[in-house]
């Protein structure tokens, strides 16, 4: 039985892990009115600014949570017995756009202050001596999807349920995914084993999929024929500004995130596991889609 001390507790992904190591973990919940005390020997740090589609957010809000709390909790990993560091961070602290394949040998050039906020919180943990007997592992996922996932896929769902044709075919695209599942397995994997290296890792699902194919695959969760539309790009392009100032659910943000091609390579942790994921890219995806009927 592992003691790990974690934070984000309440979020999609803090809630996921909790009840897949329910038997295997003991688990002390980070309270932000108390000053940070690890007497854990493993330390999970998924609390963070998520990126705010609507830009209400200040500049402030992100660099405190993401950047400035990691400093305090990796100071206090540093100073305590704890053994083990595993923080989340995003594909997002190294590229918004992107052309080719993500490696972590990429060059970090984040556009948002929520993609600078989680650099800086990386370089800050990267520029620590490591002392003997500690591991540090920055974990960097693409869209993580999985029971109670908000976001993007559930406005694609739900244009599917409601047979409403997907209107965006024209655009090909590839994008990497990654399922809950596949990040808990490698969390998993980080706590158990001594023998993996610290360092960054990207987090992805093996296979990048089209938008198109993700439709398809919540057509057959739904045991439905999906219906895809291809309109002029320039069209689709032209409602989504006008979505940007009405705040509609398609907005160029959306649309870039549902069209744009980003594809996550996870050879580093694949070899450095030495194991394959336990799910398929389109295996948990089914799963995720099924899940939201429920």
């Amino acid at each position: 039985m592992f003691k790990v001390f974690l934070t984000g507790s309440s979020g999609f992904i803090g809630k996921n892990l909790i009840f897949f190591f329910k038997d295997k973990l003991t688990i002390n919940k980070f309270d932000r009115t108390l000053e940070i005390l690890i007497t854990d020997n493993i330390v999970i740090h998924l609390a963070g600014k998520a990126h705010d589609l609507k830009n209400t957010s200040t500049p402030e809000e992100y660099y405190q949570t993401n950047t400035e709390l990691t400093k305090k909790l990796f100071d206090a990993f540093l100073a305590s017995d704890a053994k083990v560091f595993i923080s989340l961070s995003s594909v997002k602290a190294v590229a918004d756009e992107l052309q080719g394949e993500l490696n972590e040998e990429h060059i970090p050039n984040p556009i948002t202050h929520y993609g600078k906020s989680k650099l800086l919180a990386e370089q800050y943990i990267l520029s620590k001596d490591i002392p003997e007997g500690k591991r540090v592992y920055i974990l960097r996922p693409c869209m993580i999807h999985g029971l109670e996932n908000k976001g993007n896929l559930n406005l694609l769902y739900k244009l599917v349920s409601k047979g409403i044709p997907w209107p965006l075919g024209a655009f090909e695209n590839k994008r990497s995914f990654c399922s809950i599942d596949n990040l808990m397995f490698i969390i998993k994997e980080l706590i158990e084993r001594e023998d993996i290296p610290s360092g960054v890792y990207n987090v992805a699902d093996d296979d990048a999929l089209s938008t198109n194919d993700l439709i398809g695959l919540i057509a057959h969760s739904q045991n439905r024929n999906p219906k895809i539309w291809e309109i002029s790009k320039g069209f689709i392009e032209l409602i989504a500004k006008i979505g940007d100032k009405l705040y509609l659910p398609l907005n160029s943000e959306r649309l870039q995130k549902l069209t744009d091609s980003y594809i996550v390579s996870n050879q580093k942790i694949n070899l450095a596991i030495g194991k394959p994921l336990p799910v398929s890219s389109r295996d948990g995806l089914i799963k995720t889609f099924k899940s939201f009927n429920n």
